[in-house]
């Protein structure tokens, strides 16, 4: 694992791109991509198109992570 954020590559719209993320963000990224059947080029192209002019792509990777373990989160504590 590593802290430090590492260059990952992307394509967005047939266009290279990296983003830098940490080993934790990018696999978290990872598992949601296959859990929803997504391909992880699609997803980041998504979310790339919806992010503000103020927000990096790695920022806004990193806070669609965030955003989806927090949904869940509120499952279970729903649930409960």
């Amino acid at each position: 694992m590593s802290l430090r954020p590492r260059k990952r590559s992307l394509t967005l719209r047939g266009h290279r791109t990296s983003v830098s993320l940490e080993d934790d963000f990018w696999e978290a990224f990872r598992a949601i991509a296959s859990q929803d059947n997504r391909a992880i080029n699609d997803l980041a192209a998504e979310i790339d198109a919806s992010r503000g002019v103020d927000c990096g792509l790695a920022s806004a990777i990193r806070l669609f992570v965030l955003r989806r373990l927090q949904e869940r989160l509120d499952d279970l504590t729903q649930a409960i």
